[in-house]
Order: C-alpha cells, then structure tokens, then sequence
C-alpha cells in the first residue's frame, strides 16, 4: 500500500492475535497459512510485520498513512514482547539487553527488558515448545523502538538466551487483550498516532 494514497473513505483498524506459523501477509506457496484463512475483510494490510514462528498482535489497516506512521522506526512507536528464553535470565543479561546488543551489522537501540512471570493467560502453542528437563527457561518482556528483522530473537541470542517463544503483546496504545490466536477485533480508527 502506498502511504502517499489518500486515506479510505471509512478508515478501518483492526487488532489479530496471529497464530504460529501463519505468514504476515495474504497469499503465499501452496500450503503456506496466510491472513487470508482469518481475515476476509477487504484492502486491509499489516502494519509492520511478525516472523511466521512469532506469534500475537498485529494491526492491520486500509490507511496507507497510518500503515506507513506504525511500520515505519523513525516515529518510534513502542511494541511489547513477551519472549520465552533458555536458561535462568539475570541481571546482568537483562541490563545488556537494555542498553543495546551488538549484532554485528548494528548495534540495538535502548530497549527495556524486565524478567516476568509466565502468563496465566497464556494459550497452548501448536505445535507445543521443545522442553529440554534439564535446561530451565524464564521469561522476559521486551519493550523496543525499532523492529529489524528477527531482533528479539537475535537478541536474546547473543546474550545467551536463545528465544523458545516470542508473542507481540502491544504496538503502541493497541494491546493484544483478550483476543484469541486466529480471531481479530476491529477498534475505532484513532486518527493520529
């Protein structure tokens, strides 16, 4: 969708919870899952993108300017992730993540990241996460500004954690809840972000 396109005559915002799996975008190779087998509501696309092995939040909209203002990292609009990681998280891991990771290519900018409680809201994956007996895993919720390709992952990698589960819980004022994996709601067009 061009951000240059006027907007729609009846703007449209709707909130998805995606499932594993599913790819952000509504066609794709034979057997691919795609948005098309949840949404069927027309000229709607994702703002921003999720890993097809992320799950949980994403907007989609038919206003080019509103898609282009939350995909695009210059406005720095927050996104919250709750990830599951190998391993018992310290402090030390947790001040790194914050601060900013290495990864080569660039250097992260100051997220926040904060040890939690496995959900109790949590739904059943499927296909169900790996569990390895004899390696622990915690969680960590992440807070980032920007959303390069595969980033939390990497992350949480390079600090010794390998991410197990990544669900997007919040882009921006937009919160993931109530909303079932595979199931949308539609909110009121917010103008401006």
């Amino acid at each position: 969708m061009n951000p240059t396109r006027p907007p729609a005559a009846h703007p449209r915002l709707i909130l998805f919870n995606k499932p594993y799996g599913v790819l952000c975008q509504f066609t794709g190779e034979p057997g691919q899952r795609t948005l098309s087998e949840f949404i069927s509501i027309p000229d709607v696309y994702a703002a921003g993108r999720l890993d097809a092995d992320s799950e949980g939040l994403l907007v989609l909209t038919n206003d080019g300017k509103l898609q282009h203002r939350i995909a695009d990292p210059r406005h720095k609009l927050p996104k919250r992730y709750l990830v599951q990681v190998e391993g018992e998280v310290g402090d030390q891991a947790l001040r790194h993540l914050a601060a900013g990771v290495d990864l080569g290519e660039y250097i992260t900018a100051p997220a926040r990241a904060r040890k939690v409680a496995e959900p109790g809201w949590l739904w059943p994956r499927t296909p169900p996460i790996r569990e390895r007996k004899s390696i622990p895993v915690d969680w960590i919720e992440i807070d980032l500004t920007e959303g390069k390709n595969r980033q939390v992952r990497r992350m949480t990698a390079k600090v010794g954690h390998p991410t197990l589960r990544l669900i997007r819980v919040a882009v921006g004022p937009w919160r993931l809840d109530g909303i079932a994996p595979g199931q949308l709601r539609e909110i009121a067009h917010p103008g401006r972000v």
